[in-house]
């Protein structure tokens, strides 16, 4: 049975977005480049009793990322979801980083989720439809996190192009803005943020939203 995919299935919130599908009884394909990926599946199997394949690839490489997702094709099908997770996180100021390591944040916050939707959304449409969700956040550009602001920007303009070229064809695009620093046990649990990528994928089309923001009381 189709289900999820997911890249940059990490322990905090990629892990409760797996978790929140697997409980609605949908196989979920995790992919990330770091080893620990198999910790993330194996805690989300214990914690729903549901099918989690994980995958190592590092979403920046897209002869490895896609080889990836057509992994998860074989194992489960064309996807019904697509979420792309995977970030770097950092903090740098306007001329810290050198044109590389700009390039290199961009590669993996914007460029990634490009290489996975445009490979997946395809196959959706051919299949009917599907719904492709990308992590966003930084609303307000800040200094301190330079880097990561010009990512979330793009990532909101990817969502507007990936929706007028995919969008009529029955794929749902969407992103969920994190507008918090995600803390567990708090409004910004990341339990709490992942009920917004499984309503977006809910939504009938007739009411598609492309954006929602959580907001907490613990600033980003």
């Amino acid at each position: 049975m189709p289900g999820l995919v997911i890249v940059g299935a990490g322990a905090g919130l990629g892990a409760a977005v797996a978790a929140r599908f697997a409980r609605e009884g949908l196989p979920v394909a995790a992919i990330a480049r770091s080893r620990a990926v198999h910790e993330v599946a194996a805690a989300v199997r214990t914690r729903t009793s549901g099918q989690v394949l994980a995958l190592r690839a590092d979403s920046a490489d897209r002869t490895a990322l896609h080889a990836a997702l057509d992994a998860a094709v074989d194992a489960h099908g064309v996807p019904d979801v697509l979420v792309y997770n995977a970030a770097i996180i950092q903090p740098d100021r306007p001329g810290e980083l050198s044109t590389q390591q700009h390039l290199d944040a961009w590669s993996v916050n914007v460029l990634g989720a490009m290489d996975a939707a445009t490979h997946l959304a395809p196959q959706m449409t051919r299949n009917g439809g599907g719904t492709v969700i990308i992590t966003g956040g930084m609303p307000r550009p800040l200094s301190r996190s330079t880097s990561l602001s010009l990512g979330k920007a793009g990532v909101r303009a990817l969502t507007r192009i990936l929706d007028q070229e995919y969008g009529p064809f029955g794929v749902h695009v969407a992103t969920v803005t994190v507008d918090c620093a995600i803390v567990p046990g708090t409004d910004a649990d990341p339990e709490l943020i992942a009920e917004h990528y499984w309503a977006l994928h809910r939504q009938p089309r007739a009411q598609w939203q492309h954006e929602i923001v959580h907001a907490a009381s613990a600033p980003a």
